[in-house]
């Protein structure tokens, strides 16, 4: 009698986990071969548009690291929640969060010195953000509410109260379009590069990448978001506050989608309009996992994804091929990332009887 079992592997060795993501992206490029020369595009031609378009100029290099800043953010949030297991797929409504927090400040505050006002921003975002992720990470901790559903459910909630505020007491006046007045030019982002949209947004994401890696390996913090990751039990009886530590590493993941909120309203927008965001906390998810979970392969995974966003415009103008394969290919690399992750953390093995 022959029985198949699926087996935990060891843990794999550093320098394997880096060539995992690595690795998905080149199966995923492969892949998306078939896409492409479905939709009717030469394929050697189709991808020399798609690189260029994001890489082949100083200005779509830097739109390519504009697109970049909320998804190294989304991704950022989404990766250090599911490090300790709050499965946070409320991204988008906190980055919606810290918009609306950042919007009011940023109309409201009229009266705080110029040099403090911008500060005042971040940090109204960053706290919305994070105060927006904590409602499910207390139901989670309290009544035991499944955080994929919380989260998921509160993203329509932030989608209804920020179209509520922006057809109401947000609204610009003299305006019927939901979108509010613009915020006061001491709010808004600088620009670091000339003739470019290259603003502060982002180096603070790479910035928050070294921060989020300096957290997860040399702090207590970091070793405890761990264990409760590994085993939320065992992190218990071994002196763990569990619940403080899932409520802090909501607080920090909701942070930081809004900040890609933030980034978005003052470097951007200038304003807060309804489509504020075109899915970067769905976004967040897939890079998140491409990217293993780790900082680094998250700044590596929304690179590509922003190459592959910016990039595809030029391919589709100049090849014909939708624009919409660039959603395909995203999709595809979710895909192919969970299937090496299936053979690498997992093994089967047949035992005969």
């Amino acid at each position: 009698m022959i029985s198949i079992r699926i087996v935990k592997r060891e843990p794999l060795p550093g320098w394997a986990r880096i060539l995992i993501p690595i690795a998905a992206i080149i199966v995923t490029l492969i892949l998306s071969a078939i896409p492409i020369l479905i939709a009717g595009g030469k394929l050697w031609k189709s991808y020399y548009f798609l690189f260029y378009g994001a890489l082949g100029t100083r200005f779509n290099l830097l739109e390519t690291f504009v697109k970049a800043s909320p998804l190294i953010f989304t991704g950022l949030a989404v990766a250090f929640a599911f490090r300790a297991k709050f499965w946070n797929i409320g991204a988008e409504g906190q980055l919606l969060a810290g918009a609306l927090a950042a919007t009011w400040a940023g109309i409201y505050f009229t009266g705080v010195p110029g040099f403090m006002l911008l500060p005042i921003v971040m940090i109204s975002g960053f706290l919305a953000g994070g105060l927006w992720a904590s409602i499910p990470a207390i139901l989670k901790t309290k009544l035991r509410v499944d955080d994929v559903v919380s989260t998921l459910l509160l993203n329509y909630v932030m989608i209804h109260i920020m179209g509520a505020l922006l057809f109401g007491p947000l609204q610009q006046p003299g305006s019927s379009w939901p979108r509010s007045s613009e915020i006061i030019e001491a709010a808004k982002y600088p620009m670091l590069l000339s003739k470019s949209r290259f603003h502060l947004g982002i180096p603070l994401a790479f910035i928050a990448v070294l921060i989020i890696l300096f957290i997860n390996k040399k702090t207590i913090f970091g070793y405890q978001s761990k264990a409760v990751g590994v085993n939320i039990k065992a992190a218990h009886f071994g002196g763990i506050n569990t619940t403080s530590v899932i409520l802090l590493t909501a607080l920090i993941s909701g942070g930081l989608a809004g900040l890609a909120g933030v980034g978005e309203l003052c470097a951007i927008q200038y304003r807060l309009i309804k489509d504020i965001s075109p899915g970067y906390g769905y976004s967040g998810i897939v890079i998140a996992m491409l990217g293993n979970l780790h900082p680094v392969g998250v700044l590596f995974s929304s690179l590509f994804f922003s190459v592959i966003i910016v990039g595809a415009q030029t391919m589709s103008r100049m090849t014909g091929v939708p624009y919409y394969i660039a959603e395909v290919i995203q999709g595809m690399a979710l895909m192919v990332m969970l299937v090496f992750l299936l053979f690498t953390e997992f093994r089967i093995r047949v035992l005969r009887k």
